[in-house]
């Protein structure tokens, strides 16, 4: 089921991170008590639609008990063809699994990733910065999730 926000999301279990990438779409995962943060391989796809069972196929292997997907919003807040397109996908996840899904803003997020990962070479930036920026959605999610309680 897709919520509205995180107050019926799962107050802990491990959880995933997804920054959604028509052709690339980066994974992260948290611990069972959500202090520590993993980045996983990117999905690599070459058909979009391919994504939303991989993502549960994930979810599933890490025994996640939520999945927080970044949501690309313009600048002064409102949606893009890219938002839509990533509502999509969280519709056909919502129709592979039970595992709650829940959505947070994901701007700047491969900004911050890409400062965090510091000097790298030009092809780490392609293999990893996706994973990354998922790194980033669910740590801001995770602290938005703890301010709520």
């Amino acid at each position: 089921m897709i919520l509205p926000d995180f107050k019926g999301f799962p107050r802990s279990g491990r959880i995933i991170g997804i920054d959604w990438g028509a052709a690339r779409t980066g994974v992260a995962v948290s611990d069972a008590s959500r202090e520590f943060l993993f980045v996983r391989p990117q999905i690599v796809v070459k058909n979009p639609s391919d994504i939303p069972a991989k993502i549960v196929d994930i979810a599933t292997a890490e025994q996640a008990v939520g999945i927080i997907i970044g949501l690309p919003l313009r600048g002064d807040g409102t949606e893009s063809d890219t938002t839509a397109r990533v509502r999509d996908c969280a519709a056909a996840v919502e129709k592979l699994t039970e595992i709650p899904i829940a959505f947070i803003d994901e701007s700047y997020s491969s900004t911050t990733a890409q400062d965090d990962m510091g000097r790298v070479r030009r092809g780490d930036i392609k293999t990893k910065l996706d994973s990354e920026s998922a790194r980033v959605i669910l740590e801001n999610a995770i602290a938005m999730m703890r301010r709520a309680q």
